[in-house]
């Protein structure tokens, strides 16, 4: 029989999951509870860091219905960063972090449901954020609406610059 605490756990852990866009999982032996801190406050307001047993996190992932297969991730001290909103920005701040501080290694993650590996999440905080890459589509989308526009507009001009000279020309003849 499972303990009332563990089970609150492992519930909560699962809720976790379920409500996060994201997951990236950490091995955070060797930081200080100073450096764990100041972790926590440069993920910001959309990302929770916390510090899992890796047992009830396999629990929680099987009762929240995640497929992904992380088992081989939980290994050794894990802490877990919940990720609600932009994953990239997330995984920016993660890396920066581990940079700076080389005892924070970044395992892997989950992401849309989706195991990732330690590799993938750093290609992914190496991406622009969601707003950057929003607004250069916006962007590449209406240089491609004027050009249109251009070349819709260039049409009729030349057709009325062609009837001119061809007017010009004939009143040069008839002169």
């Amino acid at each position: 029989m499972a303990r009332p605490d563990k089970a609150a756990a492992v519930t909560a852990l699962s809720e976790e999951f379920r409500e996060s866009s994201g997951a990236v999982l950490t091995e955070y032996r060797g930081l200080t509870v100073a450096q764990l801190t100041e972790l926590r406050r440069s993920l910001g307001q959309n990302a929770r860091f916390s510090i899992v047993k890796n047992t009830l996190t396999k629990l929680a992932l099987k009762e929240a219905g995640v497929e992904a297969q992380i088992d081989d991730l939980l290994v050794g001290p894990s802490a877990v960063a919940f990720v609600r909103g932009d994953v990239v920005e997330a995984a920016k701040g993660l890396r920066d972090f581990a940079k700076a501080n080389s005892p924070l290694v970044i395992k892997g993650g989950i992401i849309d449901g989706k195991s990732m590996s330690a590799e993938d999440v750093t290609k992914l905080a190496d991406l622009e954020s969601r707003e950057v890459l929003l607004s250069k589509l916006a962007g590449a989308l209406k240089a491609k609406q004027g050009q249109a526009a251009a070349v819709f507009q260039a049409l009729p001009s030349k057709t009325v610059r062609l009837a001119q000279a061809l007017a010009d020309k004939r009143s040069e003849e008839a002169a």
